[in-house]
């Protein structure tokens, strides 16, 4: 969808002054087909963390933007939430943000000792290229073998 990328940029593009006048912070934006429905997602987030009445503010400001704009074709359902606390992290600043701290890792293809999932800390990033301590071995991917990385969190 090459539409994708442009509708998530617009987005943010309209996101970042809002939630800066709130004092949050843009966690992720994204634009998916789940079904018959498209969803128009953002990820909001903060100090203490984020609450339904702050997602609801967003929310209704960022529409007032959209209706303005008119830039997403068809219909979608706007969604404005916390990334949680198991989020997933996609972009080189999550990856940076949290060296040092416990991730579990999916991978497209199993490892040598047929592991397709494994949780460790994530040591480094720099170019694409991770390192994991997964007790105390160190296992090195680059991005194109992992197909998701989520913050680690114990129920």
């Amino acid at each position: 969808m090459a539409n994708k990328e442009t509708y998530e940029a617009n987005t943010e593009r309209l996101l970042e002054p809002i939630i800066k006048e709130f004092g949050y912070s843009l966690y992720d934006v994204e634009y998916v087909k789940e079904g018959v429905d498209y969803y128009l997602r953002a990820y909001i987030d903060k100090e203490g963390g984020i609450t339904v009445d702050d997602c609801e503010k967003v929310s209704r400001a960022l529409e007032l933007k959209l209706d303005e704009e008119d830039f997403i074709p068809n219909a979608y359902i706007l969604e404005v939430s916390s990334p949680g606390l198991g989020r997933q992290l996609k972009k080189e600043k999550h990856f940076l943000q949290n060296i040092g701290e416990q991730v579990d890792v999916r991978l497209y293809k199993a490892l040598h000792d047929k592991r397709k999932e494994f949780t460790g800390i994530l040591k480094s990033y720099e170019n694409e290229h991770f390192v994991f301590d997964v007790e105390g071995e160190a296992i090195e991917l680059d991005m194109a073998q992992i197909s998701k990385i989520n913050l680690h969190f114990d129920f």
